[in-house]
């Protein structure tokens, strides 16, 4: 097991860059996440707003409006 760790000498740098690259992927790994659901949460707000927008204007358009010399 000590051969296999030891790799000929070579085990530091091997497994210092196992460590470097698991970490990176780690770290790109949760980076995603939190800018996926960042940007969730944003289109899920446009979306909300939206519909109110779209809500306030059917409500607009069903009032009845002043006619002529009325108001």
């Amino acid at each position: 097991m000590r051969e296999f760790l030891a790799m000929g000498g070579y085990g530091p740098y091997v497994w210092a860059a196992y460590g470097i690259s698991l970490a990176a992927l780690v770290g790109l790994f949760w980076q995603s996440r939190r800018l996926a659901r960042k940007r969730t949460a944003e289109a899920e707000r446009i979306v909300a707003e939206r519909r109110g927008r779209a809500r306030a204007a059917l409500v607009a358009e069903r009032r009845p409006s002043a006619g002529p010399g009325e108001g």
